[in-house]
């Protein structure tokens, strides 16, 4: 019976997979995530629901578009994949089984759903426009509110001075980033990055979201020697997608914590 509901968290991870590669391709062209039916991004042609079966799809059409024949980027299942791996990781490591998973074990799989989610979708947009999406930091700021109100009234784990202090700043952050943009005209990457640095740490403890930020550095470290290595000396002027990189530091940290927590 675990397996099955193992089972049953890889699938709904695929196609949470699924859903959030259409969310980065659409979400900073302003386009509707939810009503408007996918479609090929090359012929335009809308995708019926045999195209749209997370990993299965992809094996079946040969990696190819079934309409237009175009191939298909291997990005997309191997999201589906990752996502599927990332909710069972999750699942394994909060020790959701039959007897736990309509327990409150089961609100903290779903906040941590809500979080992955989150993650994937910093990472996916910055990767592919090098920008943070403010309708994301919101989403993740809503999810943090979620989590305290789950600490406060559940675990009491719960730490009032903590969260205020973190909030405030939050707000100042986010009055100096609309100041910003409407009196300098500049981006604000800066200050969102460290808006998510907070809310990051919403979910974690401070030593692992140091370590986040730690292994980001060393990230942007490596990026940096390869780049220069790469380019022999030349200027390198593309913008280094930092906020992707401390999601997949924060990612890294998390699979550490349960991985050990499993073996543990």
């Amino acid at each position: 019976m675990n397996a099955l509901i193992y089972i049953i968290i890889f699938i709904m991870g695929s196609f949470f997979g699924s859903f959030l590669t259409l969310a980065t391709y659409r979400i900073p062209l302003h386009k509707d995530i939810i009503y408007k039916q996918s479609f090929c991004t090359k012929c335009n042609h809308k995708l019926s629901f045999v195209d749209l079966i997370p990993i299965l799809s992809y094996i079946f059409l040969g990696g190819k578009c079934r309409y237009c024949k175009s191939k298909i980027s291997f990005r997309y299942p191997l999201i589906e994949i990752l996502t599927g791996l990332s909710f069972i990781i999750l699942a394994l490591g909060l020790g959701i089984n039959i007897n736990t998973i309509l327990t409150f074990k089961g609100i903290e799989l779903l906040l941590g759903i809500l979080f992955i989610v989150f993650l994937f979708l910093i990472a996916g947009i910055d990767i592919e426009h090098n920008e943070i999406h403010k309708g994301v930091l919101i989403y993740g700021i809503v999810i943090s509110l979620l989590n305290i109100i789950y600490q406060y009234f559940i675990t009491k784990n719960f730490n009032i001075n903590r969260i205020v202090i973190y909030f405030v700043v939050i707000a100042i952050l986010t009055i100096l980033s609309t100041f910003r943009l409407k009196k300098k005209a500049k981006d604000d990457y800066e200050i969102s990055v460290i808006i998510l640095c907070i809310i990051i740490n919403f979910f974690c403890l401070e030593i692992a979201t140091i370590l986040t930020i730690i292994y980001t550095l060393l990230i942007i470290a490596i990026k940096t020697l390869i780049n220069k290595f790469i380019n022999k000396g030349k200027k390198y002027n593309k913008k280094l997608p930092i906020a992707a990189y401390l999601c997949i530091s924060n990612a890294i940290v998390w699979i550490s914590i349960f991985l050990s927590q499993i073996g543990g």
